[in-house]
């Protein structure tokens, strides 16, 4: 298909504009004009561009791409690799950042709260990001130390739980990535647990201090369902050839 035709159609699907970013979404790189081979990710690293080279790849869609608010501007050292890499191949950048945490089907929290066997039933914080619900039926669902062994197994790595394990979890919260910032408006929406990726410092003391325990299970592993998803989206809807590659990443 077309490379335009691509990105209206992801922009569409993911509604890129309506959410305040820290950088550009959809189309960052530009390729060739016809794409007929897609490879997903969760960052534009230097190591999945090379398999996007190897395996004679259109695209790359990821979660992680280029041009974040703050960060260096100048195109040297990795940079200008990455990019010479995308640009000297033809390859072309697809980048979606919140827009693919959002989504209420293809998202990174959807994603993972069906991995996990949550029933989500509202949402929370900035825009809308986190995820609220019921916990998994049975022995999942019964305390904090349940779920965390329940990530454990569902992720293939152990999470690290600060607070109560004890505590009984009807209703937990969730956001992934690096979504700490988050854990006080959890609190609030009447969360008896959050997971996140990611913990804070200060994170550990008001999971101590409000009783309400936190799980952190790693931002890459938290945000590894939602590129994984689209590439069965794009591949089912669009017929396009699509894979996923996950990249290891013990963060």
């Amino acid at each position: 298909m077309q490379l335009i035709e691509l990105r209206n159609y992801l922009d569409t699907l993911l509604d890129a504009s309506r959410l305040k970013d820290y950088c550009p979404n959809g189309l960052q790189v530009e390729g060739r004009s016809e794409v007929a081979r897609v490879l997903c990710g969760v960052t534009a690293s230097q190591a999945l561009l090379d398999r996007a080279v190897a395996g004679g790849y259109d695209a790359v869609f990821v979660h992680h791409g280029y041009f974040w608010k703050g960060e260096d501007g100048t195109i040297t050292g990795f940079r200008r690799q990455r990019l010479r890499t995308l640009l000297s191949n033809d390859i072309s950048l697809f980048a979606y950042h919140l827009p693919l945490d959002v989504h209420p089907e293809l998202g990174n929290n959807a994603q993972f709260g069906r991995l996990m066997g949550w029933q989500g039933e509202a949402r929370f914080a900035d825009q809308e990001l986190g995820w609220i619900g019921r916990p998994a039926a049975g022995a999942d669902g019964k305390t904090a130390a349940c779920i965390a062994r329940s990530v454990a197994a569902r992720l293939g790595r152990d999470p690290l739980l600060v607070g109560d394990g004890d505590r009984a979890v009807r209703r937990v919260a969730w956001c992934t990535g690096g979504a700490q910032g988050y854990f006080e408006q959890a609190i609030l929406a009447g969360a008896d647990l959050y997971v996140s990726g990611e913990i804070s410092e200060q994170t550990v003391h008001l999971a101590r201090e409000t009783g309400v325990p936190y799980i952190a299970a790693g931002h890459h592993a938290t945000e590894r369902y939602g590129a994984r998803a689209v590439a069965a989206h794009l591949r089912e809807r669009l017929g396009l050839a699509t894979d996923f590659v996950d990249l290891d990443n013990p963060v």
